[in-house]
């Protein structure tokens, strides 16, 4: 997959999917992520891990290309992009994050 099919097939799942992750399983920052999400809709969001995919370095890219960062997590509430690991456990913990998922009616 090119950089722009990575970069269709990731704006449809953003926008058809309440809250979605970008992912590597064993990476902490998006375990971190995770935990955050899972205090409010534990198990109710889709996490797409990157590592098995052979597309991973195309899906990176063009999450550079929409975030402005490649690294993940890339952390999506109601077709917005968050932010990484820490900028969701921050929100968890100053209420912005209940906020976003009650908007986006995941809450």
């Amino acid at each position: 997959m090119g950089r722009a099919e990575a970069i269709n097939e990731i704006k449809q799942a953003v926008a058809s999917h309440k809250v979605l992750v970008y992912s590597k399983t064993y990476c902490p920052y998006c375990v971190k992520a995770k935990n955050a999400l899972n205090q409010f809709i534990p198990g109710k969001y889709t996490v797409v891990e990157l590592e098995d995919r052979p597309d991973m370095d195309a899906m990176q890219d063009a999450l550079l290309d929409i975030t402005g960062g490649r690294s993940v997590p890339r952390v999506f509430i109601g077709g917005k992009f968050l932010g990484g690991g820490d900028d969701t456990a921050a929100a968890a913990a100053n209420g912005k994050l209940e906020k976003l998922l009650r908007e986006a009616g995941a809450l």
